[in-house]
């Protein structure tokens, strides 16, 4: 898991855009399946892991990360 780009609460943009016009997704949970957030209207969507590595466009903006 170490090779993944994306971490829990980093905003990503999709390759189709979300039906309320907005392209920005906000990790909110991670595992075996991965849920975003719509960052437009606050729909979310679990997606297993292959498919959303398949959905995934680029990293938005990173976590803060805690260390």
């Amino acid at each position: 898991m170490a090779d993944q780009p994306f971490q829990l609460n980093d905003v990503v943009e999709m390759k189709k855009p979300h039906p309320c016009g907005e392209n920005k997704w906000k990790i909110i949970r991670m595992g075996a399946d991965i849920r975003i957030k719509c960052q437009g209207c606050g729909h979310s969507v679990m997606l297993p892991r292959r498919e959303f590595r398949k959905k995934i466009k680029k990293i938005i903006e990173r976590a803060e990360t805690q260390e």
